[in-house]
């Protein structure tokens, strides 16, 4: 039986009212945006729009850090620059912070909110994000001309290739023992890796209150697209879903937790590619506005 909730549609609801449209900004908490690969802050004007819209008054943050070709610099150096960036917005927020991080910049998020011991996130919204990693023949692989999916790892799986965003959660299921021994970021977060910070970590993970997982199979970039609700391939490249990753059974970071507090939604979207997730409307009403309050 599964222990997380899976919603395909909701409805918007409004969940507070203020006398004045002007005081409208007291209803609702701040939202930090943080965009994927190759995005940049100007990226997200439609969703910027969205929330506006039905949340009016918002305080809305898209970080503008490691825009474009800069978002390919190591996974870790971006989490410490988008902390840097969020604290202050987070400090400034006494009822909490939302977080949408988008693509890459879920798992920029997630290592945010593993490190951050006093971040005050009510609600992280992951879209369409590759949470258990990444293994495909898709739009990523263009970045390597040299290389498939089969023996990217040669690249991925050195000093060299930890250099790149990408090979920082670059999943070769046939290649376990190198992906656990040589890559620097997933295998940490996940703690499939020895991570001495582990429980200090997942502490500061389960912070939050809620977790929204996007996803779905029509994205074309994802792979396999189930990594966006942190499931991924065995070593068969047959898909095992979250209740079934050693990560879920171990509860090693606190996915576990979160199902069994009820806090863990996930959404499978049919007919969306992978740029345009921030940008559907309905998206974003079946699936980001009611979490937004």
């Amino acid at each position: 039986m599964m222990l997380y909730r899976k919603r395909h549609s909701c409805h918007i609801v409004p969940l507070c009212f203020c006398s004045l449209l002007w005081l409208s900004a007291s209803c609702y908490k701040p939202v930090i945006i943080v965009h994927g690969l190759f995005d940049s802050s100007a990226d997200f004007v439609q969703l910027l729009g969205y929330i506006n819209q039905t949340h009016p008054g918002t305080n809305v943050t898209v970080i503008d850090l490691f825009d474009r070709s800069e978002s390919l610099k190591p996974m870790w150096m971006q989490v410490q620059g988008f902390q840097d960036a969020i604290s202050p917005i987070m400090q400034n927020a006494a009822n909490g912070v939302h977080l949408i991080c988008y693509s890459q910049g879920g798992l920029v998020c997630r290592g945010v909110l593993s490190i951050m011991s006093n971040h005050n996130v009510d609600t992280f919204i992951s879209l369409s994000s590759p949470q258990m990693g990444q293994y495909g023949d898709t739009e990523y692989i263009k970045l390597f001309p040299h290389y498939v999916k089969k023996n990217l790892f040669r690249f991925c799986y050195t000093q060299l290739g930890q250099t790149v965003s990408v090979c920082n959660y670059w999943k070769d299921p046939h290649h376990r023992d190198l992906y656990l021994n040589i890559s620097n970021f997933l295998p940490l977060l996940n703690v499939e890796s020895t991570n001495p910070n582990a429980s200090e970590w997942k502490k500061n993970f389960l912070r939050i209150k809620k977790l929204i997982l996007i996803g779905g199979p029509d994205d074309g970039v994802i792979t396999p697209w189930q990594s966006s609700h942190f499931g991924f391939y065995d070593e068969n490249e047959t898909v095992i879903d979250m209740t079934g990753q050693e990560a879920y059974l171990k509860d090693t970071f606190g996915l576990k937790t979160l199902a069994a507090r009820g806090d863990i939604v996930t959404y499978s979207v049919n007919g969306v590619e992978h740029t345009k997730w921030h940008d559907n409307e309905t998206v974003f009403k079946n699936c980001i506005a009611k979490w937004l309050t």
